[in-house]
């Protein structure tokens, strides 16, 4: 599986940008894809997952009432809509996906074995 994620850019806070994944290759034993972030000094941390076969999601308590992700599985494209961008969003954005995730793992960096080249994503003041 191959993952490629685009969309990422300055932008001042209070404004959006909309983050893209693309996957290819094997995506159909895929079970679910995540967004992660990494500032810079700080762990990757989890912000939103989505399932590729229902409409259940997760977001992280940062994300929630802010982003929102979604799907397109006919262009095998996940994104995550990003509203009221703050400064403490400015981070490397990651895709990730896995065919193995559960709910109790949607959130674990570490139970996904297949992730995109990041994008960066810069908040202003």
């Amino acid at each position: 599986v191959q993952l490629q994620a685009s969309g990422g850019g300055l932008v001042q806070a209070g404004g959006s940008l909309r983050l893209s994944c693309a996957a290819s290759g094997r995506t159909y034993s895929n079970s679910a894809m995540g967004w992660f972030r990494q500032a810079p000094g700080k762990e990757r941390e989890f912000v939103a997952g989505i399932w590729w076969r229902n409409n259940g999601t997760y977001y992280a308590d940062s994300a929630k009432g802010r982003f929102t992700i979604s799907r397109d599985n006919t262009k095998k494209t996940v994104y995550l809509q990003m509203n009221s961008l703050k400064t403490e969003d400015t981070a490397v954005y990651y895709c990730a996906a896995d065919n193995a995730i559960t709910g109790a793992t949607m959130r674990i960096r570490r139970a996904y074995n297949y992730w995109g080249r990041g994008t960066q994503v810069t908040v202003s003041s």
